[in-house]
């Protein structure tokens, strides 16, 4: 018998439209819940979500976390499908780290414009201007992309990979142009090159959204995650004396969640996906968690809809698959970034 004849709510499949913004017609309620923990226990899968995954998907998933620490847990999960709930990218490191496995993604369509902002041919093309360089990506990039680095990167250990490299060797950095920013101010490193690339969420939190936040919530602690354009705003607040330095934290979406199980803080500006915030006040449910910007939502994590996440699991799609060498040479620059150390808990 299929999943689809098992199911006792065919109903809610016939609700589902789809549209330009992604899969609707079906709200996350304690039924649609219910009915998704039986198909995902019915096709012996994992159910994994995002830090910035709507709050009805992140409390129906076995696993939330960001992108690599969910593809390491898919990695070592008995189960043999994978439902990622994320965008592309983060489906195809799981199946990069999991070849065996059967990986789904709700809705194929949720790209990721800093991912998109290099292509393989783009990163080949600079590599042809710098053949002695190391080669370092962030792990938001694609299979392809990661097929021809040398070692990935989180935001919480970009500065130690870069750190691990001979001084007297060029890095070839792609592609968020403000995390490499961060990683340079942070080493010194005057042989490290940028990519000029960008999340569009992020490098919309601007500085002035940031300082004047900070200037009305002067006794808030600031979280700001690295990507954000207004990453070097928040250390100019803090070192021109109009914000306390240690009161102004730069941070992967991991960094984030210990810092706020950690903070003695009443009140926390937040600069990241405003999907963080529903992780960060289960975390710390006394803090007041307080976005910079509350219109930071990637409209491709929100694609991860209930609707879509109930079609993906009575359907099987969308799967998604990584050419086998493609796979195996993006294995090498991930495994290269885990010896480092530091990647499991502060991936983006």
């Amino acid at each position: 018998m299929t999943v689809t004849e098992q199911m006792p709510a065919d109903h809610l499949m016939s609700r589902i439209v789809d549209g330009p913004g992604g899969f609707s017609g079906i709200d996350g309620d304690a039924q649609w819940a219910a009915e998704v923990r039986r198909l995902v226990e019915l096709r012996g899968a994992t159910l994994l979500a995002h830090n910035y995954q709507l709050p009805a998907i992140q409390d129906v998933a076995d696993h939330v976390g960001d992108s690599l620490a969910l593809s390491r847990i898919a990695a070592e999960a008995p189960e043999d499908t994978i439902v990622f709930c994320g965008v592309h990218f983060m489906a195809e490191t799981a199946k990069i780290l999991s070849p065996a496995k059967t990986v789904l993604i709700p809705d194929q369509r949720a790209g990721c414009s800093l991912a998109d902002s290099i292509t393989a041919d783009e990163l080949r093309a600079w590599k042809a201007e710098y053949p002695d360089a190391v080669v370092v990506s962030y792990v938001n990039t694609t299979a392809a992309v990661k097929a021809e680095t040398d070692i990935c990167c989180t935001s919480s250990n970009a500065v130690d990979v870069v750190a691990s490299i001979p001084a007297d060797r060029d890095v070839l950095f792609c592609p968020d142009q403000f995390l490499g920013a961060h990683v340079r101010r942070v080493t010194g490193r005057k042989n490290l090159h940028v990519w000029a690339g960008e999340c569009h969420v992020h490098a919309g939190i601007n500085g002035d959204e940031l300082a004047d936040q900070a200037r009305t919530h002067p006794d808030a602690e600031l979280f700001v995650h690295p990507e954000c354009g207004c990453a070097t705003s928040a250390l100019y607040l803090a070192g021109e004396g109009s914000f306390p330095e240690d009161r102004v934290k730069i941070l992967s979406t991991g960094g984030m969640l210990d810092a706020a199980r950690e903070t003695g803080a009443r009140q926390v500006l937040v600069a990241t996906e405003v999907g963080m915030l529903h992780q960060l006040r289960r975390a710390a449910p006394d803090v007041d968690f307080r976005a910079v910007n509350e219109r930071a939502s990637c409209r491709y994590m929100k694609m991860i809809t209930p609707a879509a996440l109930l079609r993906c699991l009575v359907e099987g799609a969308d799967e998604v698959d990584v050419d086998v060498d493609v796979a195996a040479a993006a294995r090498r620059s991930v495994t290269r970034m885990i010896e480092i150390g530091q990647p499991g808990g502060g991936g983006e």
